[in-house]
């Protein structure tokens, strides 16, 4: 299995805490897979930001690795992800990063992105996000081999909704939808038709404290694992098929 590669730089405004969340109950997905494992390994690329690398939560319990073990039940021999992601980065320092990546030239089986949180924290420009969103996801179907329906897209989640918000969601939210408006209409200008809108899910932190990590702001364990359950079946679907 490959190593992972984290690259190292400063923890910004979304930056979580020290503190591990506490561990979700393992998904329970269908137990009468018949599935004939697959021989040969499926590689995996996942690019973002701290919700990629599972800030505040063990790593276990982050969406890419929850992902692969789920991905592994059903027999599909999913490697452990490869990952471009850092606490606080924007679209612009993805980029950046990728292009400095020992990755780089590397091909995947398939691919998933979620950025644009710290645009928007950062206040940055919609017209540069929409730019880069689209220079970023081009750069994830060049790693999916050219292969548009194996590149993943996830929306932008809803940190209006945590504590470390206080209380600014009305501001929050109507600005992460504007962010979320963008890289969907830019995806679907990609011809990338896996988008997976997970912002809703993260709303429901409003009401279920278990769905935020002990840093108030990064999704728990649990909430990744409710993003696996819409991204999971749509990768499967395709891993699946020759």
């Amino acid at each position: 299995m490959k190593t992972i590669q984290l690259i190292l730089i400063a923890i910004t405004a979304l930056s979580g805490c020290a503190k591990k969340a506490e561990t979700a109950a393992p998904f329970k997905p269908d137990t009468t897979v018949t599935n004939k494992p697959m021989s040969k390994p499926v590689t995996y690329l996942a690019l973002g930001d701290s919700y990629t690398i599972g800030e505040a939560v063990p790593q276990s319990q982050s969406y890419p690795y929850q992902l692969k073990d789920l991905l592994n039940f059903y027999n599909l021999n999913v490697q452990s992800p490869d990952i471009i992601a850092v606490t606080g980065w924007t679209t612009d320092n993805l980029i950046a990063a990728i292009s400095q990546s020992a990755f780089k030239d590397n091909k995947y089986d398939f691919v998933t992105l979620l950025i644009g949180v710290n645009d928007q924290y950062q206040r940055l420009s919609k017209d540069n996000y929409r730019t880069k969103f689209a220079q970023v996801l081009h750069t994830a179907i060049n790693f999916a081999r050219g292969d548009t329906s194996r590149v993943f897209v996830l929306s932008i989640p809803d940190w209006g909704v945590t504590p470390f918000a206080a209380g600014q969601d009305n501001i929050i939210g109507p600005d992460i939808d504007q962010f979320n408006t963008i890289n969907r209409e830019e995806t679907e200008k990609a011809h990338v038709f896996n988008y997976v809108d997970i912002t809703a899910i993260s709303r429901q932190a409003a009401t279920d404290p278990a769905l935020i990590a002990p840093d108030g702001l990064h999704p728990s364990g649990k909430m990744y694992q409710q993003w696996i359950q819409l991204l999971g079946p749509l990768v499967k679907q395709r891993l699946e098929k020759k």
